[in-house]
């Protein structure tokens, strides 16, 4: 597994002033999986924002001094990143700030923008500087000139949703409000929910809300923006219902937590299913079924439960470190592997081993753990994937950009098995993918080929620093 994922956004407000910067901390922690190149956190004082981002895990970035030196206040909103648009610097570090003539405000963005290079064309052209290489600047800048001619943020955040196109889940602080909002489509999940001294709080994840002992009340919904005041929640729907619901069926497979629950749906039990598809569709005599951690590990649960071959536990993960493609370079990554994942040879061992995973991109990753359970004694590894095959590029948050990365786009599946080592390989069939969820309200276009939107001119994901590159040539 090799995938890029995307961000983790998380906020809070309070009735009374406390130690909102900690509340973010532990819901960031719990929501760590989503992105692990950077996370930062601003906190709202009165309308005086503090903040501090950085380079790093949460757990990095932010220690018991670092917290301390936030003040106490009732509203703050927090990040966590995997650049999907724009490199990895400290400059873009979310949320993102801005001081303007109505005030301030501090925006947390996951997801991607399919028409970002030419809303930022256009405001570039108009006279607006970037400081960052960011989609999520973009978004703060069409709401910051939209808030000049509206009489509230929410109503600058509405005008915004009519020009943005692609994958967005938005938390914002203004001096007075915080404002949640998720795109027409709902590719990327958000929901609220309410702590017991009345505090409410917006994440990407459910799993953040429990972090924080807060009580979940339901998801976002797709196009819906919720407006957090002193008074309560108030919310808007005039961009509900223009689009049908595409939330991203990887969120299911691979992004999420396991104990979340996205738009009514339990992220364990979908992958529990996957892997009871799995036994269907691919029978195999084997002696134990393991599964890659983590997010394979509910999928071999399943095929096992289904095939009533035993389940154990073959791959022991060291949770220390970040996900193997966090590393920039290949031999980095290998190296990772070889670290993050240590086979239990008691458990392998002679053993006709079923070895369930959620995705296969380029093979390297795969054709290394093969490696690991073949030194430890494997007999036989029957290598089963709880999706289908990758064959095309994702615009909405996914970091799987280019066919030629993708093994499956240019070798059959039996090529692949026999490239990384297995000695048979099978594929979720994609006519069963729908069963995950129980409908086919989801966005399947890494699989299927099939956008809801209109994809991006340029398609590089360095898009924006190469424009900047030529610029500096010219000049």
């Amino acid at each position: 597994m090799a995938v890029h994922e995307e961000c983790g956004v998380f906020g809070v407000m309070g009735t009374k002033k406390e130690n909102v910067a900690g509340i973010v901390y532990y819901g960031l922690y719990a929501l760590q999986h989503r992105g692990q190149e950077s996370c930062g956190i601003v906190v709202n004082d009165d309308g005086a924002f503090s903040s501090y981002k950085d380079l790093g895990l949460v757990s990095e970035v932010f220690s018991k001094d670092t917290l301390t030196r936030f003040p106490m206040g009732n509203m703050a909103v927090g990040h966590v990143r995997y650049g999907t648009t724009g490199g990895n610097t400290r400059n873009n570090c979310q949320p993102v700030e801005v001081n303007h003539q109505k005030g301030k405000m501090a925006l947390a963005h996951n997801g991607n923008l399919t028409n970002a290079l030419e809303l930022r064309d256009k405001l570039e052209l108009s006279g607006a500087i970037f400081h960052t290489t960011s989609d999520t600047e973009t978004i703060a800048y069409v709401i910051t000139r939209e808030r000049l001619n509206t009489p509230s943020i929410e109503e600058a955040v509405s005008n915004t949703m009519n020009l943005l196109e692609g994958a967005y889940s938005l938390v914002l602080i203004s001096s007075t409000k915080m404002i949640a909002a998720r795109d027409p489509y709902g590719f990327r999940p958000l929901c609220y929910g309410k702590t017991a001294d009345g505090a409410y709080v917006s994440a990407s994840e459910s799993c953040a809300l429990s972090a924080v002992g807060a009580e979940f009340i339901r998801d976002v919904l797709p196009g819906e923006i919720l407006v957090f005041t002193e008074n309560g929640v108030e919310s808007r729907r005039e961009h509900c219902e223009k689009q049908r619901r595409r939330t991203c069926i990887f969120e299911y497979i691979y992004f999420a937590r396991q104990d979340s629950v996205i738009d009514g749906i339990s992220v364990h039990e979908s992958r529990m299913k996957a892997g009871e598809l799995l036994a269907e569709s691919y029978p195999q005599c084997a002696d134990i079924v393991i599964g890659v951690p983590d997010s394979g590990l509910d999928a071999a649960l399943g095929y096992a439960k289904r095939s009533g071959i035993p389940y154990g536990i073959g791959l022991i993960k060291n949770k220390y470190i970040g996900r193997t493609f966090i590393s920039p370079e290949q031999n980095e990554r290998l190296d990772k592997v070889r670290i993050k994942l240590s086979p239990v040879k008691k458990v392998i061992d002679g053993k006709r081993v079923v070895l369930i995973d959620d995705s296969i991109v380029r093979g390297t990753t795969s054709k290394r753990i093969v490696k690991l359970l073949r030194d430890a004694g494997a007999k036989e590894i029957h290598m089963r994937i709880s999706a289908p095959p990758f064959l095309y590029p994702c615009y909405y948050g996914t970091d799987i950009d280019s066919e030629e990365n993708l093994i499956a786009c240019h070798h059959s599946v039996d090529e692949i098995a026999g490239m990384i080592g297995v000695d048979s390989l099978g594929y979720l069939p994609i006519e069963k993918l729908n069963k995950l969820t129980g409908c086919e309200d989801y966005c399947a276009a890494c699989f299927q080929g099939k956008y809801p939107t209109k994809i991006p001119t340029d398609l590089r994901k360095d898009r924006f620093e190469f424009r900047i590159s030529i610029d500096i040539e010219r000049k």
